[in-house]
C-alpha cells in the first residue's frame, strides 16, 4: 500500500493520497504524487520524510524535484544496526541517538563523523548505509524545531501497516487489492482520530516565506 499523509495550515494530519502499488516502484508512486498535482497540490511540499525506499524517492523528483528529503531515523537505525554485531547494538544504536537528538547540525555533525571513525574499519557496511543519506539525514535541522520531532520519522504511517499485517495474517493473504486498500483506508481513518497535532503550527509558513532559519530558529530570534 503507497500512503502519503500531510499537514494542513492548522497543523492537523490528514491522508490526502492513498493508492496500491507494485512493490513501491517509481512507476506505482508517481501516480497518487501525480494526482495531488492535478488535484491542486501544484506548489512543491517543502519537504518530505519516507524510508529508504527508491521508488518514492524517484518518483517524488520527478514531481516535485524541488521538495527537500528527510530519510526516516527509524528506518535508518534499523539498517544500520541490523548489519552490526549483536554485542556492539546497544553502543551503536545511543550514538546513533546522539546525532539526531543533538541541538544543532553542528552537533550532529560531529556526533556522525563520530560514529563513522568508531566503526568504519569493522563495519564498513553499516557505516556505508549511513553515510550515504547523510544530507538528508539531516535535513530537518533547516525546519522549525518544534516540528523536528514530527519529521524525522514516519511512526503514523507505521503504526497503521502493523495493524494491516496483523489482520492480513488472520485472514491467511486471501485479501483482494481492492479489499485491502478498503482496509487500510478505515484503518487510517480510525487511526487518524488519535494523531497529534503538529506543535507550533503558526510557524508552518515559515519556509515557504523565506524565513532563515539554523537549528530550527528564527535567525532574528538569534540576533536578539
Amino acid at each position: 500500500m503507497l500512503v502519503i499523509i500531510g499537514e494542513d495550515e492548522y497543523g492537523e494530519k490528514d491522508v490526502p493520497a492513498i493508492a496500491d502499488g507494485f512493490r513501491e516502484n517509481a512507476d506505482s508512486w508517481s501516480n497518487p504524487l501525480k494526482g495531488l498535482k492535478k488535484r491542486g497540490l501544484v506548489a512543491p511540499p517543502e519537504l518530505a520524510a519516507g524510508d529508504g525506499a527508491l521508488g518514492f524517492w524517484t518518483a517524488l523528483r520527478d514531481v516535485y524535484p524541488e521538495t527537500r528529503e528527510q530519510r526516516c531515523w527509524l528506518h535508518k537505525s534499523n539498517n544500520v544496526l541490523g548489519a552490526l554485531t549483536k554485542s556492539i547494538q546497544a553502543r551503536a544504536k545511543s550514538d546513533l541517538q546522539g546525532i539526531w537528538m543533538a541541538e544543532t547540525k553542528k552537533e550532529a555533525n560531529a556526533a556522525f563523523d563520530l560514529f563513522v571513525e568508531t566503526d568504519r574499519v569493522k563495519y564498513e557496511k553499516s557505516v556505508a548505509k549511513l553515510v550515504k543519506d547523510r544530507d538528508e539525514l539531516l535535513a530537518f535541522y533547516d525546519f522549525p524545531a518544534e516540528h523536528w520531532k514530527h519529521i524525522r520519522s514516519k511512526n503514523p504511517i507505521e503504526s497503521v501497516f502493523s495493524a494491516a499485517r496483523n489482520r492480513t495474517r488472520k485472514t491467511k493473504g486471501c485479501l483482494s487489492p481492492k479489499n485491502a486498500l478498503a482496509m487500510v483506508f478505515r484503518l487510517m481513518m480510525s487511526a487518524k482520530k488519535k494523531w497529534r497535532k503538529i506543535s507550533a503550527p503558526v510557524r508552518l509558513p515559515e519556509r515557504i516565506e523565506g524565513i532563515e532559519l539554523r537549528d530550527g530558529i528564527k535567525q532574528a530570534q538569534i540576533a536578539a
